[in-house]
């Protein structure tokens, strides 16, 4: 295999803040699923479980940043991310009380 110049190692797919998927030399420090829309860390209880069950596998995601995956409409994790998600529920509750 010959190396392309100013190419070093791998490549991760990653999703944009615009929701697009991307070609990044950086791996992911966020993973989410793109169904529920929820992001959270890659070490998540709950996301590893539903990994372990199958299925999950298909719908999975890669964030580099948290604003990349706020941007691009998903929320935080209840389970792994907890700070994160209060804040998210509280402004979801506010601005839905002035719908």
């Amino acid at each position: 295999m010959k190396a392309e110049i100013g190419h070093v190692g791998k490549t991760w797919q990653l999703t944009g803040a615009d929701g697009k998927r991307y070609d990044s030399t950086q791996a992911g420090s966020l993973g989410g699923h793109r169904r529920s829309r929820i992001y959270g860390r890659l070490d998540c209880r709950a996301a590893l479980q539903a990994i372990a069950r199958g299925g999950y596998i298909a719908q999975r995601v890669f964030f580099l940043h948290q604003a990349d995956a706020e941007a691009a409409g998903y929320r935080p994790c209840a389970v792994c991310l907890p700070q994160e998600y209060a804040v998210w529920k509280k402004n979801k509750n506010l601005i839905d009380s002035r719908k």
